[in-house]
């Protein structure tokens, strides 16, 4: 029996991201094509093939072609136990990748060859940097036309703020693009434009072997030599530790679409990427290799089957071993529940778990009893943090429109709320809905889930305001003449928690001179 030690050794739990568009989801795609848990990948942008992504599952997706949903992989590779979160790339789910973050140890970028940084990507950098997440950068798209490599790596530098340093080389990009030099391992790899099979391998001893010059002739041989001792010279040179704390970036060129580099990147990928590490509660730090459970719910995500319209909690295991059946505490409500079917998953496709160890993502169906940050533990009294609620910055009153559908509508908007994808108000004076997002395509989402999952119709109207945010005092006095004075603009969250609506900028910052001791929080955590 594997102890629980080395079953931590062994896991490898990351999140893909990116800018919409980068090649995030194929990339996911082929890594699990390496691990043998899908045999042919979807051509993600063909019509021909009417496979869509392993990942992209939910019927808008498919429609749309752009992932809403953080999916959770998982798959052995050679001795080790990946768990790969593709989460989605466009800005409007922000949030969604903010929380998953917090239950990887790892994270890979993938950047567009042709468009270099873009201003997603730079955001969820901050996300990483703040909690000094190691990461792997893969430049993608090499067979198309792009930007220099030199001049790419200058802009991960200032935009990502954070030292790169090449593990791989392209020779020529585009139309000329011939292949990938494996600096990490000292090898060629040649370029054969197909999406199904991998390129083929020139074994070569140092970069000076005449190999070299007969798979790409001499010209971008001598080019590559140059290339390469430029890195050497301008790169500090590669660093494990300065990578595990955050500061030191490897950077691999690649083709997704096209199977290529791909394989560098995971090979390289298991050696040195963090397996799980210890995770700050508010009472203590909890290392994996401790004995007893302890895991939070990250998301919550509903009709994973259409079919039952049951909501799956995804639980990031922290330390001991989670095991089916056995007896676990459930911190904010106190009561002790037994879970009968965990599952594990690989896009939908999930399987019954017996046991699971840190680092691994289980799925326990979830009748209304989670939210979003809850700790389960053996027993002892834990809260995991980290995972906020920011204030909404787009605001509409959702409105019924088929009176005898009402049931189904309220059920509809209870679930897509707990599962984080937008913020539910109760506007206290005149007891109408709001939903609040961080973006337009929300809206969109909501309406068509509510639709076709749940049989409610609802339209939209609009609202003008500028933010909501928390409020609290220790003086109540305070509180409640501010409650009186600002009684039209008054609302309560799911919490029961009061919620000032500021219909402009200068509004707020009136109200939050006029009133000191009132305190305005626009984040849920306070």
């Amino acid at each position: 029996m594997a102890s629980i030690s080395d079953e931590i050794k062994r896991r490898r739990t990351f999140a893909i991201i990116s800018h919409p568009d980068a090649g995030k989801t194929t990339l996911t795609e082929k890594l699990l094509l390496f691990g043998g848990a899908i045999h042919i990948a979807g051509a993600v942008k063909s019509n021909k093939i009417k496979k869509t992504a392993t990942s992209d599952w939910m019927d808008i997706e498919k429609q749309r072609g752009i992932s809403v949903a953080t999916s959770v992989m998982g798959f052995n590779y050679g001795d080790y136990k990946i768990n790969i979160l593709d989460t989605p790339g466009h800005q409007d789910f922000a949030e969604d990748t903010y929380r998953t973050l917090t239950a990887v140890d790892s994270v890979i970028i993938v950047v567009d060859v042709a468009k270099g940084v873009e201003q997603q990507t730079r955001k969820l950098m901050e996300v990483c940097r703040m909690r000094n997440t190691p990461v792997i950068i893969f430049v993608n798209k090499l067979d198309r036309e792009g930007r220099d490599p030199f001049e790419i790596l200058d802009e991960l530098e200032s935009e990502l703020k954070i030292t790169v340093r090449p593990l791989s080389w392209p020779i020529n990009i585009g139309a000329k693009f011939k292949g990938v030099y494996n600096i990490y391992e000292h090898s060629l790899d040649l370029f054969t434009p197909n999406k199904q099979k991998v390129s083929e391998r020139v074994e070569i001893d140092d970069i000076n072997d005449k190999a070299i010059d007969e798979a790409v002739g001499e010209t971008d041989a001598s080019k590559l030599r140059d290339d390469l001792e430029l890195i050497e010279g301008v790169y500090p040179e590669f660093n494990v530790s300065e990578y595990l704390n955050g500061s030191l970036a490897p950077v691999f060129f690649g083709s997704a679409l096209n199977t290529f580099g791909v394989k560098e990147l995971l090979d390289c990928f298991v050696k040195i990427a963090p397996s799980p590490k210890p995770v700050n509660a508010e009472e203590r730090q909890i290392n994996p290799e401790e004995e007893p459970f302890t895991g939070f719910v990250f998301k919550i995500h509903a009709n994973m089957d259409p079919n039952h319209r049951s909501c799956i909690a995804f639980v990031k295991v922290c330390s001991g071993k989670f095991e089916r059946n056995a007896n676990y505490k459930h911190i904010r409500t106190g009561k002790m529940m037994r879970f009968a079917a965990p599952t594990a998953f690989m896009a939908q496709k999930k399987s019954i778990v017996d046991e699971a160890f840190p680092g691994d993502i289980v799925g326990i169906p979830d009748t209304g009893n989670f939210k979003i940050g809850d700790t389960l533990t053996s027993g002892e009294e834990l809260h995991f943090k980290g995972l906020p609620s920011f204030s909404p910055e787009m605001f509409k009153y959702i409105e019924n429109t088929d009176p005898m559908k009402s049931k189904q509508l309220e059920k509809g908007i209870q679930q897509l709320m707990d599962e984080g994808v937008a913020q539910l108000f109760i506007n206290q004076f005149n007891g109408r809905k709001l939903i609040g997002t961080v973006g337009q395509l929300q809206f969109e989402v909501i309406q068509y889930r509510l639709l076709h999952e749940y049989g409610a119709q609802c339209r939209w109207e609009p609202v003008s305001l500028h933010k909501a945010c928390w409020i609290e005092s220790d003086d109540n006095d305070a509180l409640e003449a501010f409650k009186k004075r600002k009684h039209q603009f008054m609302a309560i969250d799911r919490d029961g928690r009061d919620v000032f609506l500021a219909d402009s900028g200068y509004v707020l910052t009136m109200a939050q001179n006029d009133f000191p001791k009132i305190r305005f929080h626009f984040s849920s955590e306070f």
